[in-house]
């Protein structure tokens, strides 16, 4: 045990170089001042009103952050998420990946809009809502509060399912995949550990995690936990839910950390973070040090939120999230040129 600490304390020694509080410059095309004189108050807009939202749906605060990351994740932080499928095909929320996000926290981001556009006009694009709302979802649950760089821009288009899927690993991804995929959205190790740290709050469903148990229980899950789990799932098919965390499954904390120790994360992917050894070390010290698992959180978030972007004169600020503006006049052009890029 005593060398155990030892160890722990001599990593987090060396990790504390990585973390800064300076803040991360923004990509070209977004700053930190976006919004200051077309709506100087909409952090407060979005703030205020989930608050109210939290207090009676405090799940929603995961299902908005996981919306921001299945977002990112497909095609850049571009709200192509939030489409609506055409006559041209299926969109993002209809692969299997995003058949689980929650329909209340698409409700929340057309509800902050139409507040939003009371008060300032529709300037403010749906990526910016999606990202400041997975922000105070973090802080208002007790976790990092960072600031957002601003001026995303609306995708014309949603991604293919191919494209949807192939960018989204599943829960059952072991340690290689998931570094491979985040390295192709330009991501890296840290960044993994990092945002895996999500799941601090919010629920999942059993069968995301069944492989784990059935037919036979994954030797990596400590007994007791594996025990619990398959009373709320008691078949391969059970359409249950269970909590992310089961120490603190509403606080975002460091306990996901701990939980991985004690051998008790719900997913492959999670448990697999501290069984391998380019990720082991980060798992321990984020587990001791809360303040080093939120400062790098914050920095990992911009990161993520500052994929492919759209800016300027890209894309445009949907007067509806759900739909592209009429008029647009590209759907029918970009989607076979998305298809074709999927294929490489």
């Amino acid at each position: 045990m005593a060398s155990m600490l030892m160890l722990i304390l001599v990593l987090f020694g060396a990790t504390l170089a990585w973390f800064s509080d300076a803040q991360p410059t923004p990509v070209s095309g977004l700053s930190y001042t976006f919004y200051k004189s077309t709506c100087p108050k909409l952090e407060s807009i979005i703030r205020n009103q989930l608050k109210k939202d939290f207090n009676t749906n405090i799940s929603l605060a995961a299902g908005l952050l996981r919306l921001h990351f299945h977002d990112c994740f497909v095609q850049g932080c571009d709200a192509s998420v939030l489409l609506d499928g055409s006559a041209s095909g299926p969109g993002e929320q209809e692969a299997p990946p995003n058949l689980t996000l929650q329909q209340a926290a698409f409700k929340a981001i057309n509800d902050l809009r139409a507040l939003i556009d009371a008060q300032c006009g529709k300037v403010v694009s749906c990526a910016d809502v999606v990202a400041i709302a997975a922000r105070d979802s973090v802080a208002l649950s007790g976790g990092p509060d960072y600031k957002v760089p601003l001026g995303r821009r609306d995708s014309l288009n949603f991604a293919t399912q191919n494209a949807t899927n192939a960018n989204l690993p599943p829960p059952t991804s072991n340690v290689s995949f998931l570094i491979t995929t985040l390295a192709n959205l330009g991501l890296d190790t840290t960044d993994l550990v990092t945002l895996s740290g999500g799941h601090t709050i919010g629920r999942a469903h059993c069968q995301s995690f069944t492989n784990r148990l059935y037919p036979t229980q994954d030797t990596n899950m400590d007994k007791t936990f594996a025990n619990n789990l398959k009373l709320t799932c008691p078949a391969n098919d059970t359409a249950n839910t269970t909590v992310n965390d089961i120490r603190t499954p509403n606080t975002f904390d460091n306990k996901y950390y701990v939980d991985l120790m004690n051998r008790q994360g719900l997913f492959t992917s999670d448990q697999g973070l501290y069984s391998d050894s380019r990720t082991k070390s980060l798992i321990l010290t984020f587990a001791v040090n809360q303040t080093a698992f939120f400062e790098q959180f914050a920095l990992s978030m911009v990161k993520m939120g500052q994929l492919s972007v759209l800016t300027g004169s890209q894309g445009e600020i949907r007067t509806n999230c759900s739909a592209r503006n009429s008029g647009s006049g590209l759907w029918s052009v970009l989607e076979p040129l998305v298809e074709t890029a999927s294929t490489f």
